[in-house]
């Protein structure tokens, strides 16, 4: 007997008694857990896919998850100020294929994200930065509506400006079925309507179980959006389909009209075609602070209309009106009831076209509505309340056991790669092995066993796990390695830096911590940098790099990133270690 197994379910085979816990605060108990005991899975390109050949573990020379690696949330803590989130980032959806010759794949990062549960409106804006904005449900990062590049004047760069790219135009073809992809540290990541996510959340979305892809349902809609995420401003996000009197619920449902349209002469738009791209328009010149030359490329089949967030105007300064033409602000959301907050919340709504194709601004715009707070951690530094513990350390509970001729079948929650030990008893007190090591099927554990004995007028069960294979944990360092890009590879992230912020017209020195597996003392660095601006006087001192930048005057305020590149060793690659809106331009 296994003295140390828990008692985790008594039943008669009569009756069941269970306990269960209600749920009634939206930012704690709406995450997408159930498949957190099941593995993150892939397909590797096309014809995996088309194959139906998902694997637990991939690599792909740069990138590498030798180990199965639960998807999703993992972990879930909350204080009166904060919810926190680990998760594996890896979708509960297969992820993949990608576009033949993308080179990333997804990895497990290993995240600690919290969310403030007390928000605020602050009087300035702040941008949203590269990397994770938030987070969604299912553990996935939300990224913004940029792919990190920009007009420079003379070419696209990468960095942040007057014109930035956005995904969806210029990276859409290496997203997945699901609409996602990872960038070079392996953070598989949504610009855009998550729609595998909506579809798992019963969000008017079909899929088809043929070809492995996602659709907008074409029936009418019948029920309000779930949340999809939460913002690091802590204001959810919805999918796209809401109220259509904001604060009456009893108005019907419909789409959500994003408040942006192109510049192509429509409502009252200049047209960037035939008059080129000699400004940016209304909304970015308050979030820039932007003034002087805002010169762009002419469109042209290499700059096509719609290439650039800033091909784009906000319905708002051309007349219109939130509430009556459009739905949605600048910021892609709108104070309004809810059914999760029937007092009303501001949030955010996903935006899509009639037939599902995403619009823009997508998620969110280029800035927060709140003050964006939340962020990763990397403990936890305070009292917390444990509200979900997944993964391997899920908790076991039964369904309601089946009798049928004379047999019962106990089915119950289990984690993938999870072995288990079923035993029985009359009595409670005496207990005996029923089955032998019970090995999972995905996340369920089933054994069916005869009924109860002649002479035996009940009989009680009880499951504990014997064992679980190993695996990769959401704890301790993630693996950050990826493919190429840019002319270099990416290593692991900085593990710090001083200072953290300057101001527009000054020059600041910054001094970088390299973090894991930095080259050998004797390598100096080549360059370093502060978004496009090039660093000078670059010194390295052991496992520090400084170097000085000049901020323009005119540059734009915001978070960007922080980036030192070694030279790699012979025939490789430069190794470039960075850290993502690591610095505040004020």
């Amino acid at each position: 007997m296994n003295s140390k197994l828990p008692l985790l379910f008594a039943a008669c085979l009569g009756g069941l008694s269970a306990l269960s816990v209600s749920a009634g605060d939206p930012i704690v108990d709406q995450w997408y857990t159930q498949q957190s005991g099941l593995y993150a899975r892939i397909y590797v390109n096309a014809a995996a896919k088309a194959a139906g050949t998902q694997v637990t573990t991939w690599s792909n020379g740069s990138q590498t998850q030798s180990q199965p690696a639960y998807s999703g949330i993992q972990e879930i803590y909350s204080s009166a100020s904060w919810v926190y989130l680990r998760t594996t980032g890896l979708g509960v959806h297969v992820m993949g294929p990608w576009s033949a010759g993308f080179p990333n794949l997804p990895s497990n990062q290993k995240v600690l994200y919290r969310i403030p549960r007390t928000t605020s409106i602050p009087s300035t804006p702040s941008l949203t930065g590269l990397g994770s904005i938030g987070y969604f449900v299912d553990g996935v990062a939300m990224f913004d509506s940029r792919d990190a590049f920009y007009w420079n004047g003379t070419s696209e760069g990468q960095g942040s400006g007057n014109w930035n790219r956005e995904a969806y135009v210029n990276e859409g073809a290496t997203f997945d079925p699901a609409y996602a992809h990872q960038q070079q540290q392996g953070t598989y990541h949504y610009h855009a309507n998550p729609i595998a996510l909506r579809y798992l959340l019963g969000d008017h979305v079909d899929y088809n179980a043929t070809t492995g892809t996602y659709s907008e349902s074409t029936t009418a809609v019948t029920r309000h959006s779930p949340i999809l995420g939460w913002v690091s401003d802590g204001f959810p996000i919805y999918g796209p389909y809401g109220y259509a009197n904001a604060t009456n619920p009893a108005s019907g449902l419909r789409r959500m009209i994003s408040g942006y349209q192109l510049r192509n002469s429509q409502k009252g738009t200049d047209n960037l075609t035939t008059a080129g791209r000699s400004s940016i328009p209304a909304w970015a010149k308050r979030l820039y602070g932007t003034t002087g030359v805002q010169t762009g490329p002419a469109v042209s089949t290499t700059y096509p209309l719609g290439r650039y967030m800033e091909d784009n105007a906000y319905l708002g300064d051309l007349g219109f009106k939130q509430g009556v033409d459009f739905d949605l602000d600048e910021s892609n959301g709108r104070f309004c009831v809810t059914p999760d907050f029937p007092n009303g919340t501001y949030a955010y709504f996903v935006s899509i076209a009639a037939d599902g194709t995403p619009v823009y601004p997508y998620n969110i715009g280029r800035a927060f509505h709140g003050s964006p707070t939340g962020g990763s951690v990397t403990t936890l530094s305070e009292t917390v309340t444990t509200n979900f513990v997944g993964g391997a350390s899920r908790p076991i509970v039964f369904d309601a056991p089946a009798n049928r001729s004379g047999q019962v079948t106990l089915t119950w929650s289990a984690v993938e790669g999870g072995s288990y030990q079923l035993e029985t008893s009359t009595n409670l007190a005496t207990w005996n092995n029923a089955a032998g090591a019970v090995a999972a099927t995905g996340n369920r554990g089933s054994v069916t066993l005869d009924a109860t004995p002649a002479g035996v007028d009940r009989r009680f069960y009880r499951v504990g796990s014997v064992t679980v294979a190993s695996y990769d944990p959401a704890t301790g360092t993630a693996n950050t390695g990826g493919g190429t890009g840019g002319g270099g590879t990416q290593g692991p992230p900085l593990a710090s830096i001083t200072p953290t912020s300057g101001t527009r017209g000054t020059s600041v020195t910054i001094t970088m911590t390299l973090g894991t597996n930095p080259p050998p003392t004797a390598v100096n660095p080549k360059a370093a940098a502060l978004g496009t601006i090039s660093g000078t006087d670059v010194r390295r001192s052991g496992n520090t790099v400084s170097a000085t930048f000049a901020i323009p005057a005119t540059a734009t305020p915001g978070t960007v990133t922080v980036s030192v590149t070694f030279p790699g060793p012979p025939g490789s690659d430069d190794v470039t270690f960075a850290l993502q809106n690591g610095f505040t331009i004020r």
